[in-house]
């Protein structure tokens, strides 16, 4: 049964060149779990909005968005707010009070459900969704997974028959966004709720959706089954960025001279290579399997390389009487290295990146950057032409109306010639690809196309050494492979690169040597064949 219809939805922003959705129609029904995918840019979080009107985007709007059969502008304020949930992509954006368990309530609270009702719904949630070990706590205190799973029962209070996800993992660490992913699934199986969820990783979801939904340029492209649209070669051809994020068992299949049903799962892809190998069929792509090819990373512990920064039992808190977050960190990192830190939510990586950058000051150890003490650098030497930060929430960086002002800032406080500004501007806008941007207020652009434009303001400073907190979120997988290329090339004109991740594939292509953080500190660098490979989770 019809739950929702969309019918030739057409959507512009004030002062916008293009429509940001054009001609869009879709219907889904009730129980359904909806899986939205597209480029970064391509107009997912505009649909999304759009369908919880308390969040709609301002701007010129035609066609008709229809819930249970009444036009969403006519449907009742507690209709409205209670039976469609939404969860956005940054935890922080959606937390509004100080504690778990005023959070929880929160909803019930504006809605005007009775204090009995309240308690006891908040109670179910809590052990439905583990929260009860710290179900007191400050949400300030919470790790990125422990706010997300937070807003996630917090919709769920309002007992919604729709829940709208904008691209939830973005921030979570494998384990983490695993944990959620079976959570939405339990809710989509045992409880009917109709879920449309927008992602750009792939891995997990792809199999347990019912549809797959992928926008272009604000058009609906297609609205099929995963089995279909893996198995399908003219479409991945005609459209090969959809075939680059898929999980991985669809692209091996495609990559392969192999017959079968295309896999979705890991399980399935094993069962597809282990049957084909048995039988004989393709064997020239089987030889190795149990064999390593032999094909290593280059060695980089030449202890002649000049490092270029060095942590030596680094010890680190927040609060004087609080716990450590860094506990005798020591890390090297050479000149020209790409460098991956991967680890958990909440582990301390963030805090890391802020002692390296000079943002805090560890009471015990010695941070060295080009050889020098960081407490040595005066003034902004630190930062002149030498270390750059680009922090996990892009929308720090951004101080003026419109991504043009943004950049001209940076030339201007780099005290670049005037004739030599629209060189770099040109270069950058080839770079990372976002001319058409230049006019759009940051806070008006996708998480993909902010992370694009906070980079481009970073890279204008000219570092030789840069800090990259999750660079690769909210970015689609064709972006992403124009990023590791971005990365190649700065690492080949000399640039050293320190990134804290939870993209583990990303970090497997790009790094020289990657690293766990636990426990306030780094343990077992080394080249990404042998780090991933010893790996059961983090691979």
């Amino acid at each position: 049964m019809e739950l929702l219809r969309v019918k030739n939805l057409t959507f512009r922003y004030p002062n916008a060149q293009e429509n940001a959705l054009k001609d869009v129609s879709f219907d889904i029904h009730k129980g359904e779990f909806i899986l939205l995918c597209g480029s970064s840019g391509c107009g997912k979080t505009t649909l999304l909005r759009l369908l919880k009107r308390e969040i709609a985007p301002y701007g010129e709007i035609e066609g008709e968005l229809v819930y249970d059969g009444i036009p969403l502008g006519e449907l009742d304020a507690e209709r409205s707010a209670g039976e469609i949930g939404y969860v956005m992509q940054n935890p922080d954006n959606q937390i509004v009070t100080d504690k778990v368990w005023h959070e929880l309530a929160f909803g019930l609270e504006n809605l005007g459900c009775p204090p009995d009702v309240i308690r006891r719904r908040v109670g179910e949630l809590a052990s439905y969704f583990g929260i009860q070990n710290w179900f007191r706590e400050s949400t300030d205190s919470l790790s990125g997974g422990q706010k997300q799973l937070l807003n996630l029962a917090s919709a769920m209070a309002m007992q919604p028959r729709l829940l709208i996800l904008d691209e939830p993992t973005g921030q979570l660490d494998p384990i983490a966004a695993s944990t959620f992913i079976t959570t939405l699934q339990k809710l989509n199986r045992e409880l009917g709720l109709t879920i449309i969820l927008a992602e750009h990783r792939l891995e997990e979801v792809f199999s347990i959706a019912d549809r797959v939904m992928l926008l272009e340029q604000g058009r609906l492209l297609l609205c099929d089954s995963p089995r279909h649209i893996g198995e399908s070669d003219e479409l991945l051809k005609k459209h090969p960025t959809l075939l680059w994020g898929l999980p991985s068992p669809v692209r091996i299949f495609h990559a392969l001279d192999i017959s079968g049903s295309c896999p979705l799962t890991v399980r399935e892809g094993r069962e597809l290579l282990e049957s084909a190998e048995h039988q004989g069929s393709g064997s020239g792509h089987f030889q190795h399997s149990r064999e390593r090819d032999g094909k290593e990373h280059s060695p980089i512990y030449d202890e002649n390389r000049p490092i270029c920064l060095e942590l030596s039992q680094v010890w680190f808190r927040y609060a004087r009487d609080g716990a450590d977050i860094l506990r005798g960190m020591s890390l090297k990192v050479f000149e020209g290295e790409i460098f991956c830190i991967l680890g958990g939510n909440g582990s301390g990586k963030t805090t890391a990146l802020h002692v390296i950058s000079g943002l805090e000051s560890p009471y015990r150890g010695q941070i060295l950057v080009g050889g020098k003490r960081i407490k040595d650098y005066k003034g902004n030497s630190l930062y002149r032409k030498n270390l750059a930060y680009l922090p996990q929430n892009p929308q720090t960086v951004f101080v003026k109306e419109t991504v043009g002002e943004e950049l001209l800032e940076i030339l201007q406080a780099m005290e670049v010639k005037k004739e030599q500004r629209q060189v770099k501007m040109e270069q950058l806008y080839k770079l990372l690809d976002i001319a058409h941007l230049l006019q759009r207020h940051p806070y008006d652009l996708s998480g993909g196309e902010q992370q694009k434009c906070a980079l481009g303001k970073v890279l204008l400073s000219e570092p030789r050494i840069l800090l990259l907190d999750e660079p690769t979120k909210g970015l689609d997988a064709a972006f992403k492979r124009s990023f590791l290329n971005i990365l190649q090339k700065l690492k080949g004109e000399g640039m050293t690169i320190l990134m804290v991740t939870h993209d583990v594939e990303f970090a497997a292509e790009a790094a020289d040597r990657c690293g766990l953080f636990f426990d306030g500190e780094v343990l077992s660098a080394d080249v990404p064949s042998r780090f991933f490979e010893e790996n059961n989770f983090y691979t």
